[in-house]
């Protein structure tokens, strides 16, 4: 199959002299989720899962253009700022260019599946003591040096990269659905679709354009607040962010599509992370479970009676977080080598 950047040349900002790299990034599935459309009365509800990206999450997309630019402009080194997914994604295709690359992550604030991802890639890696924030100035002011390139979603090739995602919605269903929901952290995502879909949309791929509805964790929703939140509290690591860099992009996504920026918390998160394992058998990063909350709860108060076709954006696999998906099973059942301590098991169980 064609490389993203091969694929998508035509929307991407690339020339003859980018170098194609690749790790297999972009057509990721669309799963229908029979129990989603069950619950909330909505025709088609499907997830695009993006955790089938070769580091496990929707940063691939815009990291292969990121350091493909880098290359292409004679860069030496990558640099990021990170909750996780960044550092791993950016480590992974900084490897694959031959470019080292340099991770700052908030101490105690990054889930260990991504962190393990970042060390396996070769990244030199400085947590600071703060939020992802203070992590986020310090590596702009080391980017201003001019020594790395600075492959945060502040660098605009990453969100070129990840508007494929909605072109390749688009393509999979004939069309925009009605409606997107998709966690927001950082914002560059929810931005990125809009861009891809009115990019759809302008050049014959789609009919229509959809209402976007982005969620943030209720202890880490500056957009819905309207302001910073200096202390970003969340079960969901990936959207810990108390001051967005793309917020003036999710604001105009919002608008112009006619969604809505909400909030969800923490319990729906967890309430949707277990239930769409359980009943879709698809396994997400809490992060990822915003965007199905948040269709929930829309639903719940006939938020969707004019929706017949959505998408919930999943954005990590579910692996990037083993300790969360680890405490909902509680004590493990240990028993004796026999068929009958197991069914004696079976029946506690």
């Amino acid at each position: 199959m064609p490389s993203l950047l091969e694929r998508y040349a035509s929307f991407l900002p690339i020339t003859d002299r980018t170098p194609r790299i690749t790790l297999g990034e972009g057509a990721t599935p669309l799963v229908r989720s029979l129990w989603l459309e069950r619950e909330t009365g909505i025709d088609e509800v499907w997830l695009k899962c993006e955790g089938a990206n070769p580091t496990g999450s929707f940063k691939d997309r815009g990291m292969v253009v990121a350091v493909a630019k880098a290359l292409e402009t004679g860069s030496r080194a990558v640099l990021c700022a990170s909750t996780g997914n960044t550092a791993a994604s950016a480590a992974a295709y900084a490897a694959r260019a031959g470019l080292p690359c340099t991770v700052v992550l908030p101490a105690g604030y990054v889930a260990v599946g991504k962190l393990v991802q970042a060390i396996a890639f070769g990244a030199r890696i400085v947590a600071v003591r703060g939020a992802f924030d203070a992590a986020l100035a310090i590596v702009r002011e080391l980017g201003e040096s001019g020594e790395a390139t600075l492959v945060n979603s502040i660098n605009p090739h990453r969100i070129e990269g990840q508007k494929t995602a909605a072109l390749e919605i688009c393509e999979a269903l004939g069309d925009a659905p009605d409606a997107l929901f998709i966690p927001v952290g950082n914002a560059g995502n929810i931005t990125a679709y809009w861009r891809g879909f009115t990019q759809a949309h302008d050049a014959g791929i789609a009919r229509s354009k959809p209402r976007l509805y982005g969620f943030q964790a209720e202890g880490a929703a500056p957009i819905v607040r309207g302001m910073p939140v200096a202390d970003p509290r969340t079960v969901a690591t990936a959207i810990r962010i108390g001051a967005p860099a793309s917020w003036a992009g999710a604001v105009r996504a919002r608008d112009e599509s006619g969604g809505a920026i909400e909030a969800v918390s923490d319990e729906e998160i967890m309430d949707a992370y277990r239930e769409v394992a359980r009943h879709d058998g698809v396994f997400c990063e809490p992060a990822s479970a915003a965007a199905i909350a948040g269709l929930r709860k829309r639903a719940s108060v006939r938020a969707t009676k004019d929706t017949r076709r959505a998408v919930c954006v999943l954005t990590g696999n579910g692996l990037k977080d083993p300790d969360t998906a680890r405490s909902l099973a509680g004590e493990l059942l240990e028993v004796d080598a026999t068929a009958d301590a197991v069914r004696r098991a079976l029946a506690l169980a």
